[in-house]
Formats: structure tokens, sequence, C-alpha cells
């Protein structure tokens, strides 16, 4: 099995399982939370409902990453799931907003409220154990095929079990002092912990979006690459942008100018393999042979080892 064909696989396996898990959940919490007078259970409930129609969101993007790429979209379909992700994060911040809103209308009520039943207590203990399980399961499958979806969902449900740690929490509180505002304001900080989980979700997608890279160390390792070859010198204009998870990377190199053009394509060759030897998910590799000494005195676009040393101090 390919990893194209491995990856939808374990995106779709673990996105079915994610949807059940959270479903059962959230029916719990929500049912729990109305019954047993929890705001903060509620909540809790209202976040993982999000979290299932954040797995159907990544079902439907699993069908689209591996479609073939056409003549309207000759890189293929796999910027998709930056895609996607850019619209969990706006899901996850307006379930945030949605509790936010709740919680400070609540806190600032004259309505008397009632000490929350013991039952709610169960129920978050539950969901505890539940929600850690799901993000491991999510986290491992994620870096087993190196899924930015996945990943991310995987950091949204650790988040979920703070969230549920910190209803726990306040649920105690709020029997040991009977306090049921105590209650309250335990929902007014889960609304604050997802509403920051969306905001990273939402500016680590922008990497992808933006033709960007998570980890700028793989131009060090391109520059090492095109240090093993033979004939090759002066690696320069170096670019490199994410598709999905694999890198597209295109560059410049100098050779000597009085070889055949056989031998320079031969050389260039020998630096893609370099490449893909030193880098792992790499989708394509473009290089440009110039004469030595002949490189563009003015380019607008990519880097070279001189930059880097000079970020990197």
């Amino acid at each position: 099995m390919n990893q194209n064909c491995l990856k939808e696989k374990t995106l779709i396996r673990t996105s079915w399982i994610s949807a059940i898990g959270n479903f059962i959940l959230s029916v719990l919490k929500i049912s729990i939370g109305v019954f047993a007078g929890s705001l903060a259970v509620l909540g809790d409930g209202i976040d993982s409902a999000t979290d299932v129609v954040i797995s159907i969101v990544m079902i439907f993007t699993a069908g689209i990453v591996n479609k073939p790429p056409t003549a309207k979209y000759v890189y293929g379909y796999k910027k998709a799931e930056g895609i996607a992700t850019k619209i969990l994060s706006l899901i996850i911040l307006y379930a945030g907003l949605q509790m936010l809103f709740s919680s400070g209308k609540a806190l600032f009520s004259d309505e008397v409220r009632e000490l929350p039943q013991l039952i709610a207590i169960y129920v978050t203990v539950f969901s505890i154990f539940g929600k850690l399980l799901l993000a491991w399961y999510q986290y491992k499958a994620g870096k087993k095929v190196d899924s930015q979806l996945l990943i991310a969902n995987a950091v949204n449900m650790r988040n979920d079990v703070l969230i549920s740690l910190s209803v726990l929490l306040g649920l105690i509180f709020t029997h040991v002092f009977n306090l049921p505002i105590l209650d309250v304001i335990t929902g007014l900080i889960i609304s604050f912990f997802i509403i920051k989980s969306a905001i990273d979700i939402f500016k680590d997608s922008n990497v992808e979006l933006m033709d960007g890279v998570q980890n700028e160390a793989v131009y060090d390792e391109i520059f090492k690459a095109v240090e093993c070859v033979k004939g090759a010198s002066n690696p320069h204009r170096v670019r490199s942008r994410q598709i999905g998870n694999m890198y597209m990377i295109a560059l410049d190199i100098e050779v000597d100018g009085d070889i055949s053009l056989y031998q320079a394509h031969q050389i260039a060759n020998d630096v893609e393999d370099s490449i893909r030897h030193s880098i792992n998910n790499v989708y394509d590799i473009v290089v440009h042979v110039e004469p030595n000494g002949k490189d563009h005195h003015i380019e607008e676009f990519g880097v070279d080892q001189k930059m880097i040393r000079k970020v990197g101090h």
C-alpha cells in the first residue's frame, strides 16, 4: 500500500472512531449538563459536539486530498487538508464564542442558581478518560502518516481533556464551598481555552496556505544535500513550500560552464536524488542549472546559505 492510500485510509478510519466516540460523549454531557443543572458540563458537551462536526469534515477531506492532478489543479488536491484545518479552527472558534457569551450572561444574571447534581462529576470523569484515549489515538495516527489535520485534531482533543479537568475541579469546589457561581466561572474559563485553541490552529494552517514551511531547518538539509554532489556548488534562490504534508522544492545551482549539457543534466539529477535521500515526503524538486559565477544579482524569492546563517545567528 502506498503512502497516499495509507494516509487516506488512516484519516477515514481515525475520523470515524473520533466521530462515534465524541458523539457518545457529547450526548452524555449535554443531557447530564441540562439534567444536573451544570453550565460547565453543558459547555463541555457542546465542545465535544464540535469534535463530531470536525470528524465529519475530516472524512469528507480524506476523499479529496488523494484525487489525481487535473489541468486546473496541476499540483493535485493535497492542500484541501489545509483548507479543512482552517474551517475546523473557525468551527472551534464559534463554539468558544458561544460558550463565552452564555457564561458571561449567566455570570451577570440575577437568577438564583442551584448546586449541580453529583452525576455531573461522574460523567466528567468518564469524559476525561474517553478524551484521553481518543486524543492519544489521533496523535499516534497523525504522526504515523504525517497528517497536519489529524495532529491538529489531537491537540484539540488534548485541550478538551484540560477543559474537562477544569470542569471537574470546578464541580468539586462548587460542592465543597456550596457556591454555584463557581460552575459558571468554570464555564467562562473553558470558553477562553476553546478560543485560544481555535486561534492556534488557525495560525498553524496559515503556513501551508501562505506557501511556507513549518520547519525552516529543511533549508539546512537542502544545502547539505547539494554539498554532497560533486560538481554542484552555490545553491541559491532555494524555495520550499508544503503541499499537504509534502515538500515542493525549487533551487538554483552552479556548475562548470564548460561541461556538456548532458553532464549538467546528470549533476541536476544527482542533486535531486541527494535531496530526496536527505528529506522525507518530497513532492517534487525543480533544479535550475547556471554556469559558475552567472547567478542572478537581484533575486526576489528564495534563500541562500548566507541568509540562513544570518537568521540562525
